[in-house]
């Protein structure tokens, strides 16, 4: 069963969405250890009652030392505690090159957009701005670029007219706690291959729970 570190700045949504996942025996995995890099984190109470270790890691701590100097300290506490998977879960800090090498293929992140459209920052405003008809979000593989790495799975979101970007970030946040645990599975699972930006799905045939859930390449 893997070990797996979640990594969060805020509340914790996700988190929670795949914490459930693991207790109730869909995702075959062992949430060993939650970080923050913010002590006021609201997610951090919400990992403890779930009976998950924490730890925080404040990045001003690290002010003036570079991006490297935090993200040492944050796998340092990561494979203390065993981790052998990673889980982005509104994570506000881009991981130095360095940290992805500690992990590689291994680090999964979720963005409120379907990637390539709408990296970065505020995804479903860049939508909004953008007249996109559709949106939605992608799990994804963490390479050293922001937003780039390969696809394990997206949903799609419709705009609809009238949307501004708190009704749109509701409706893409549910199909974000539909897919982040489908794809946390899969990669507990070692189910997951990386053919350059494609990822295979292997094993048994996905079941995918509506029409609008778009997976990587099933074999």
């Amino acid at each position: 069963m893997k070990k797996l570190g979640i990594l969060i700045s805020g509340r914790g949504s996700n988190m929670v969405a795949i914490l459930e996942g693991i207790r109730s025996g869909v995702i075959p995995a062992e949430p060993v250890l939650v970080v923050s890099n913010k002590a006021d984190a609201p997610g951090l109470e919400r990992a403890a009652s779930f009976s998950v270790p924490t730890a925080v890691v404040p990045q001003k701590a690290f002010r003036g030392q570079g991006r490297e100097a935090h993200d040492r300290a944050v796998v340092d506490t990561l494979k203390e505690a065993g981790v052998e998977l990673v889980c982005l879960a509104g994570y506000m800090r881009i991981l130095s090159p360095w940290f992805i090498e500690q992990y590689p293929g291994k680090i999964l992140n979720i963005h409120p957009a379907l990637l390539p459209s709408f990296p970065g920052l505020h995804g479903q405003r860049q939508a909004l701005e953008q007249g996109a008809r559709i949106s939605g979000c992608t799990v994804h593989f963490v390479d050293a670029e922001v937003d780039h790495g390969p696809t394990i799975v997206q949903s799609a979101v419709p705009v609809l007219p009238g949307d501004d970007e708190e009704s749109l970030s509701e409706r893409i946040l549910v199909q974000e706690h539909r897919i982040y645990p489908l794809a946390v599975k899969w990669a507990a699972e070692d189910r997951l291959r990386i053919e350059g930006l494609r990822v295979v799905v292997e094993g048994e045939e996905v079941e995918l729970p509506s029409s609008l859930l778009m997976p990587a390449v099933v074999k």
